[in-house]
């Protein structure tokens, strides 16, 4: 890369990224579309819609004239004992598109807070009704996010190490996780399926809920599942009277080829997590939105039964007018999102057959591969760097998860456009 392009500024702590040791941040000037240009005039194709959360694209007129409206007219007031058009509106238009009877939005600010209000949820939901469950069960190599609780119920992993002391007790079992051409997954699901019923037999009182990423992990590696084990799944939950969480923080607004992932496997929860994508990435918002019988354990006249939780910028009218913009944006583009898992297909049925490549898979908008390295598998494997660098070199912005090289573009991309890029894919792992 060139030196010129790399500027770190002496004020700022970058996220997950080593203090020492790592290549200096990238100065972005301006976005477009599927584009983003680096300040000299460089430009990256943005293969990962920045963190996941640009589903429409950089720069998109409709979203920011909604936030320049808006700002006019109002841009924040207190959420409690107040309300306004906006969150109102977004409420309405979230339920239209979730299943059954999730109909109860609570406002956060992002995709770790969402996770923690849904816990919280599940939680004092059995202790309004006077039962005390004290557990939740998860599973390997999930990721729902960086604060205590979302920590908690996530893998102990890299990222919560440090912190294992101060991390409340949950139940892991296996996801069980497939790729083209895998003909374990019945076994892997039968497996899992076997340990969840014998934990809810055996302690039938004791969880709260089940906590899942539906039919993809994020962080934990793009791992993917399919849509009979959440049927599955939620048949169980539902014979063992336990609640069901999806976090589709990642998931939603069209990644897995539908709105959501449970709209796809045709799956209701008892509660959904929601964020990245729910403004078109330009302002912070997130929503857990539970069901009617969620909501009417905590219909009381009691204070010990409130649910006391909020936040400054609860329900910011500024976001809601952005999420309002995007959610009609994507009922217009809805066809962007359901043929991409197609497009992904034309171009890694060849690619598939590449002798560094190993567990192709695909959902939707996001494909995924593992790269064959000589090294341990994990997000710290250098092959991820390796990557970045000749991405970098073909103006293309590719993030791998360690040796997992994934593509989650905005769904503006063009066909040309994904079509470069997967030469460009090609020509990398030719080289390593």
């Amino acid at each position: 890369m060139q030196e010129n392009l790399h500027v770190r500024h002496r004020n700022i702590w970058y996220p997950f990224t080593p203090i020492k040791g790592s290549p200096t941040p990238l100065k972005v000037a301006a976005g477009n579309g599927a584009w983003l240009e680096l300040e000299g005039g460089k430009r990256l194709l943005d293969l990962i819609s920045s963190w996941w959360v640009n589903v429409l694209g950089h720069a998109r007129p409709e979203i920011a004239a909604a936030i320049y409206q808006q700002a006019q007219q109002l841009e924040h007031v207190i959420f409690a004992g107040f309300t306004h058009e906006p969150a109102e509106k977004l409420a309405e238009k979230l339920v239209e598109k979730l299943p059954g009877r999730l109909n109860r939005v609570f406002y956060s600010d992002d995709g770790s807070t969402a996770v923690e209000v849904a816990i919280k949820q599940a939680w004092q939901y059995w202790a309004n009704r006077g039962e005390k469950r004290r557990s939740f069960i998860c599973f390997d190599h999930a990721y729902h996010g960086d604060t205590f609780g979302a920590m908690s119920v996530s893998a102990r992993s890299l990222f919560t190490d440090v912190f294992k002391e101060l991390l409340f007790h949950v139940e892991h079992v296996p996801y069980p996780a497939t790729w083209q051409g895998d003909d374990t997954v019945q076994a892997k699901e039968t497996a899992t399926l076997r340990r969840l019923a014998d934990l809810l037999e055996q302690h039938p009182k004791r969880y709260a809920a089940i906590v899942i990423e539906p039919l993809i992990q994020g962080a934990g590696g793009m791992r993917m599942c399919r849509v009979e084990f959440l049927q599955a799944l939620h048949r169980l939950a539902r014979q063992h009277d336990t609640l069901l969480f999806f976090d589709e923080v990642m998931t939603g607004f069209g990644r897995t080829g539908d709105w959501f992932a449970c709209k796809r496997a045709g799956v209701e929860p008892d509660m959904i997590a929601l964020a990245k994508g729910l403004t078109g990435g330009f302002l912070p918002l997130a929503v857990t939105v539970c069901s009617d019988a969620v909501y009417e354990a905590f219909a009381s006249s009691d204070p010990a039964k409130t649910l006391f939780h909020g936040h400054s910028y609860t329900a910011n009218p500024l976001g809601c007018a952005a999420a309002i913009a995007t959610m009609e944006l994507l009922e217009q583009k809805e066809e962007c999102f359901k043929t991409l898992e197609q497009e992904h297909s034309k171009y890694l049925e060849p690619l598939s057959a590449h002798p560094k490549l190993d567990k192709v898979r695909i959902i939707g908008t996001i494909a995924a591969m593992n790269i064959k390295t000589d090294e341990r598998p994990g997000y710290l494997n250098t092959v991820s760097a390796t990557i970045k660098h000749k991405a970098f070199d073909r103006g293309l912005l590719l993030r791998p998860l360690g040796n997992v090289l994934y593509l989650m573009p905005p769904y503006c991309i063009t066909k040309d456009e994904l079509a470069w890029a997967y030469r460009g894919i090609a020509s990398i792992l030719d080289e390593l």
